[in-house]
């Protein structure tokens, strides 16, 4: 029970909200799931596990990549500001 409680801490912020660190334990743990998926599959369309497990090595490699070039394409995107006037009323 007291172990809960201080393990409960380092999840959860004092609003009730993720913290930080599961949010990257989260993180870690969906890609190591997609990982094994890709893996499986693969497996299963060529029948050699050599063969699977390369492809789901690459795939991690070139997933992050391609998430970090989605995020910086969306970070280029134009943001309004809440306070900025509607530029086509006026």
């Amino acid at each position: 029970m007291l172990l809960d409680q201080s393990i409960k801490k380092w999840f959860v912020n004092n609003k009730g909200k993720d913290s930080n660190l599961k949010s990257f334990l989260k993180s870690i743990s969906w890609r190591i799931v997609g990982t094994l998926d890709t893996m499986v599959i693969s497996f299963f369309v060529t029948g050699q596990l050599v063969m699977a497990i390369s492809i789901g090595s690459i795939e991690v490699v070139t997933k992050i990549i391609l998430y970090y070039l989605h995020e910086r394409a969306w970070e280029g995107v134009i943001k309004i500001e809440k306070n900025e006037p509607d530029k086509q009323l006026a």
